[in-house]
């Protein structure tokens, strides 16, 4: 979609999503406190970061190593599993940082690391929803993602760009692949440093949670 569809889509969503956002808001603070929006640093378009923003989603730490999984509230679970916690990057969207459908953004540690092929996936603005999304979310591989996404690239246009938004709909009604599976999100597997030629390191997401040495062996062993 070009950038004044995106502002379209934007605004009409912002009808309905301002009014439910307030009261999201309203809860996160009444269950969690503050803040109550999540800012990480994304890479975007040619590379360039911003911040995205999401609803909160977990409590404070206990202490200092306590895993993710552990702090996502009730609401929170409710919020991912309904998507709900991405509405506030509709301003993302505003502030052309995003665009409606595109690839997903994702962590700059992870963008030095892609190939020259896999650099491709950063022409167009990252998206609030993609092919990728709509093709297996978090339930594929990193790689297999970023080929979706390199193929939308080369075969975008208004057809397909209604068959995602028709598609993404359809996951916000019976949500699938919010998590792979045992409940943590596949790393990016990047070449191992110096000295440890024949394997490779993952960069797992920041929602890791105390199952990833289990999740780190079995992409070293499935290549």
């Amino acid at each position: 979609m070009k950038r004044g569809g995106d502002l379209a889509v934007a605004a009409l969503a912002g009808i309905i999503a301002v009014p439910l956002g307030l009261v999201i808001a309203l809860l996160i603070r009444a269950t969690m406190g503050g803040p109550v929006i999540f800012r990480q640093t994304r890479s975007g378009r040619h590379g360039q970061e911003f911040r995205i923003l999401k609803f909160r989603t977990m409590r404070d730490k206990r202490f200092e190593d306590e895993p993710d999984a552990p702090r996502i509230t009730r609401l929170g679970a409710l919020l991912r599993k309904t998507s709900l916690d991405e509405l506030p990057q509709l301003w993302n969207v505003a502030r052309g940082d995003m665009g409606v459908i595109g690839p997903r953004p994702t962590l700059p540690e992870q963008v030095v690391h892609y190939t020259d092929r896999q650099r491709g996936r950063l022409a167009l603005r990252p998206g609030l929803t993609g092919w990728a999304q709509v093709r297996g979310r978090n339930s594929i591989t990193w790689p297999e993602r970023i080929e979706l996404d390199l193929w939308y690239i080369e075969h975008r246009g208004l057809l397909l760009d209604l068959r995602i938004l028709a598609l993404t709909a359809k996951m916000l009604l019976r949500p699938t692949g919010i998590t792979a599976a045992g409940g943590v999100n596949p790393g990016f597997p990047v070449p191992a440093e110096a000295g440890a030629a024949g394997q490779q390191r993952i960069v797992l997401p920041r929602q890791a949670t105390a199952t990833a040495p289990r999740l780190i062996q079995e992409e070293l062993r499935h290549g």
